[in-house]
């Protein structure tokens, strides 16, 4: 079972466009699939799940369409909180939150600070957020904390500046309604994660897609840069003496 699922919902405008709706129709149906993932993957025992809920460039989407998206995340902020901390579901809220008005700004405060304790399912909503911008806003705080890196620094510097810092990085990547790339979306987070493409538009995506993308994840080989013979002889070994992994394995499980 991977313990971070993270995925991209796309395909709400076509959904709702291919049943002669306005694509707001097919948004505010997706809020139903959100609510969807978040039970299976409490009752799958998924640690965290990061969903893509709004990116930097969605803003050049037409004015109405970011409108009525701005509207449902205040709605779920102000409606959903209480239904995710009494099913202990911690929320967190990560990318550029300076974009928001204040009161979606204090609302996001308020959701975090209640749900803080919370230890179900960690989810994670990136709202104007780009994995660009992460890499850029964590290399300007960590050598703000710690100028001496000006001269040098590696990953493990990096990391804890980053966005997705509480949680590991995502095991299983998931992309709704046909597209085949990533999109800006946790770039340095996916370096190592399996990645999985759907044709199912996100308004659609139930518990029965999210076991098939679960159901492919577990029939593939993670090594890692290792080779099968090494995982296998890793997976034979004792529990009091586990084999040298790659340096990514242990991050993942901190």
């Amino acid at each position: 079972m991977p313990r971070h699922v993270a995925i991209i919902m796309d395909g709400n405008g076509r959904w709702a466009t291919r049943r002669y709706l306005p694509r707001v129709a097919g948004h505010q149906r997706g809020v139903d699939a959100v609510r969807e993932a978040v039970r299976a993957s409490v009752e799958r025992g998924v640690e965290y799940l990061t969903l893509f809920a709004f990116s930097s460039e969605n803003w050049r989407r037409p004015p109405e369409e970011v409108s009525v998206l701005m509207q449902l995340f205040r709605l779920m902020l102000e409606q959903e909180v209480a239904k995710l901390h009494a099913s202990g579901v911690r929320l967190r809220i990560v990318g550029d939150l300076a974009a928001f008005d204040g009161v979606l700004r204090e609302l996001i405060a308020r959701a975090e600070e209640k749900t803080a304790k919370n230890t179900k399912l960690v989810l994670t909503i990136c709202a104007n957020y780009g994995g660009r911008w992460d890499i850029i806003q964590a290399t300007r705080a960590m050598l703000a904390a710690r100028p001496e890196l000006a001269g040098g620094f590696g990953e493990s510097d990096l990391a804890p500046f980053l966005a997705m810092a509480h949680a590991p990085e995502p095991d299983l990547f998931i992309r709704t309604g046909g597209e085949t790339r990533i999109s800006n979306f946790l770039i340095w987070q996916l370096a190592y994660t399996e990645l999985y493409f759907t044709e199912t538009f996100w308004p659609d995506f139930d518990a029965r897609e999210l076991d098939l993308a679960i159901a492919s994840y577990r029939r593939r080989e993670r090594r890692f840069g290792r080779t099968s013979e090494q995982v296998r002889e890793a997976r034979r070994a004792p529990a009091d003496d586990p084999p040298p992994t790659a340096r990514v394995d242990q991050r993942a499980d901190a």
